[in-house]
């Protein structure tokens, strides 16, 4: 864990795997941070895949799909969530789902085509009742499951797709409007956005 300490934080802190009472403020707090509904959480995922996007200097695609369960999954094409070996050989991913954003505290206010402030991934996994964090990268690929934010077990690694980026369904009880406006699918100017639907 030590080592991790001198690993470079960009937007989560290494050395915390799980914030619990930062998650439990979220879930305390629904009409704060969930303000917006489901919609604002499918925002806070692709706002992920925007700043991805942006970092390789080019346009990603991300695909949302619902699901007759009422999840969602927005896949991308990015290089798949920082995943990294410490010195034992254990895998270890960006603790994104399950901490805070370092980007979005003290009052940093960022907002999203909805016009509320930007919270982080980890609003979206504790405001939701199932949450899969998958990713793929050149190094291989790995799924964890999440409830609340809360990790079922450790990270496991699965099958390669044969491409890189991340995959995150979640379905949560939020009200409010469940998908994308037509706006949406264009506010983002590192994103092409498609919609799709599982549901008959």
């Amino acid at each position: 864990m030590d080592e991790r300490r001198t690993w470079t934080v960009t937007t989560h802190d290494w050395t915390t795997e799980v914030d619990t009472e930062h998650l439990a403020e979220v879930r305390a707090h629904p009409e704060t941070f969930g303000e917006g509904g489901r919609r604002h959480l499918l925002l806070e995922v692709l706002a992920y895949a925007a700043d991805e996007a942006e970092a390789l200097g080019r346009v990603g695609r991300v695909v949302v799909t619902h699901h007759p369960d009422g999840s969602v999954t927005v896949a991308d094409d990015g290089r798949g969530t920082d995943t990294r070996r410490d010195a034992q050989g254990r895998v270890v991913r960006k603790p994104v789902m399950a901490t805070r954003d370092v980007r979005f505290v003290d009052g940093a206010v960022t907002p999203l085509p909805d016009g509320l402030p930007r919270r982080g991934m980890s609003v979206v996994a504790a405001l939701s009742e199932r949450l899969v964090h998958e990713n793929h990268r050149a190094e291989g690929s790995w799924s964890q499951t999440y409830r609340h934010g809360i990790p079922d077990a450790g990270l496991r690694g699965v099958e390669g797709t044969g491409t890189s980026g991340t995959r995150v369904t979640f379905r949560t009880d939020l009200p409010g409007p469940a998908r994308l406006t037509p706006e949406d699918l264009t506010a983002y100017v590192w994103l092409e956005v498609e919609a799709r639907s599982d549901v008959e």
